[in-house]
């Protein structure tokens, strides 16, 4: 995978999130919601069920207009914008391969739904093979792979157009060990390379080893944001962990909805 120029203002944050609010009806998803990734970030963006994660990954890649405040991908405010588009990659929650398809024809399909074509498109699959560790099974079904290979495949299909700016919605849901430990890998090599990470989860181990900064978030507000050593401060425990200070934020009731 190539580092490629960005594009867009070079003085403008990959991502920048302004007094983000949106409601559903009468419930309040997003409050207010506020912040910015740098270049080469992984930026973790951690909150309980019903936090507003999801609802502010929509606003950035523009499938949900908010009812009020901004989003900005390089300085353009406007992610509806093919141009803008062509720099996200998307890693949904859900497994958004085919079943019928091989590994290789998915990401030939994905590929060409990007604008791919010919050798770069040849070129690139080759890479996500490569870097899903699925060279191998190249030929065989997307419904044969283990729940792990779908997850790495998945992320795959989202970075075959070599995004600038990648939002990764709990990618490791459901993986064996070894294919979580390449997912980290992956996305290690991803911010060698320069791309913006936005990742969520629900595993705080997940956000302590790969995470630059994390925002933790309830309610639709933004709670606390800090490097994870900064965010360790406030935990009321002798020895803190980032669940510690989750729970200590966002309280210990059960969040069913």
């Amino acid at each position: 995978m190539s580092a490629s120029a960005v594009q867009g203002s070079p003085k403008a944050s990959p991502i920048h999130v302004e007094d983000l609010h949106h409601a559903y009806g009468s419930v309040v998803a997003l409050d207010g919601i506020s912040f910015e990734v740098g270049p080469g970030e992984c930026f973790g963006l951690l909150g309980p069920n019903g936090a507003g994660k999801t609802t502010t990954i929509l606003a950035i890649v523009g499938a949900l207009r908010p009812d009020r405040g901004w989003v900005a991908i390089q300085g353009e405010r406007d992610p509806t914008r093919p141009a803008v588009r062509s720099r996200i990659g998307v890693v949904p929650q859900s497994i958004a391969v085919y079943a019928d398809l091989t590994g290789e024809e998915n990401l030939a399909f994905f590929g060409t739904l990007y604008g791919l074509r010919g050798a770069r498109l040849r070129e690139r699959i080759e890479m996500a093979l490569e870097f899903a560790g699925l060279a191998e099974r190249r030929k065989d079904r997307a419904s044969t792979y283990s729940g792990g290979m779908q997850r790495r495949l998945n992320i795959v299909c989202g970075l075959l157009h070599d995004p600038q700016v990648i939002l990764m919605d709990e990618p490791t849901v459901g993986v064996d060990p070894q294919s979580r430990n390449l997912i980290f890998e992956n996305i290690e090599a991803l911010k060698r390379l320069g791309r913006t990470v936005l990742y969520t989860t629900h595993y705080m181990e997940e956000a302590q080893r790969l995470c630059d900064r994390v925002a933790i978030v309830d309610r639709g507000r933004v709670l606390a944001l800090d490097r994870v050593e900064g965010l360790l401060r406030l935990a009321p425990v002798e020895r803190p962990d980032l669940e510690a200070v989750f729970l200590h934020l966002t309280g210990t009731t059960l969040r069913d909805r």
